[in-house]
């Protein structure tokens, strides 16, 4: 099973070395986020390939996977299409210059390539499970369903708000986002905790380990790449924001809370 592993690395470092040698051409770090989820499911899909016999569960989770990265890739090329480097990434480049261009091979790219390979955990003992199909891999296979449609309608409502002019300098606060913050990680989250269910689920405890994946995804959508990163100094930007902050769950849907100014 090593040797499957190593493959499904193999797998995303090569597709992370590619889009680097694309970035030095384009001047666009933030290429990455675009095959962030090709390096994944990618590696998920090698260990499907290279597994002999292939279960429900296998094909289950192969089709989840592939169903999570198009849309998301997809999302994400048509997002940034036109619009140059994310600004998240233009801020590493000027804190890591000079010589940014090869910097970014280890700082963006590698890191990476070895955080899809650990997110990809799951699809490894999932696909090799020999375990009929139970109740855990239902609610893990609902789960992930659940996230996947909750991160995509997120996702289509701030499109349609941003696609109207009168929208601009407003705060997004209706449809899934009046009740959380960020509906597109919320749901992201869902499906990598669903796929580690449908893990456990043929895996038994033996497949526990792989808990380290959707541990590591929530951890990124929250401290790393996600909220933490896009909310630094959205308030000092957009004041308005601030009040949506007060009122609005971050992550996990709730009730929408009074602010202060509501309050008074």
């Amino acid at each position: 099973m090593s040797g499957i592993a190593l493959a499904g690395l193999a797998w995303t470092a090569l597709v992370v070395l590619l889009t680097w040698l694309a970035s030095l051409a384009r001047h666009d770090v933030s290429l990455v986020d675009r095959v962030w989820p090709v390096c994944i499911v990618g590696a998920g899909l090698v260990y499907f390939a290279l597994v002999p016999g292939h279960t429900p569960r296998g094909l289950c989770m192969a089709v989840l996977g592939t169903a999570w990265a198009v849309r998301l890739c997809l999302y994400i090329t048509w997002r940034n299409w036109g619009h140059g480097e994310d600004r998240r990434y233009q801020a590493i480049r000027a804190r890591n210059q000079p010589g940014f261009a090869f910097k970014s091979l280890y700082l963006v790219f590698a890191l990476q390539a070895v955080l899809a390979w650990i997110v990809s955990a799951p699809f490894l003992p999932g696909m090799t499970a020999a375990r009929p199909l139970g109740w855990i891999d239902v609610v893990g296979i609902a789960l992930a369903l659940f996230g996947l449609f909750f991160e995509a309608i997120g996702d289509a409502q701030m499109a349609r708000f941003k696609a109207d002019a009168a929208n601009k300098g407003k705060v997004m606060d209706r449809g899934l986002w009046r009740y959380t913050r960020h509906p597109n990680y919320f749901g992201e989250a869902c499906v990598w905790w669903g796929l580690w269910l449908i893990a456990i689920g043929g895996a038994g405890l033996g497949g526990a380990w792989t808990v380290v994946s959707p541990l590591l995804m929530t951890w990124l959508l929250l401290k790393v790449s996600g909220v933490s990163m896009l909310e630094a100094d959205i308030g000092e930007r957009r004041p308005a924001y601030r009040d949506y902050i007060a009122r609005t769950n971050a992550f996990v849907p709730g009730p929408v809370r009074h602010s202060k100014s509501e309050a008074s």
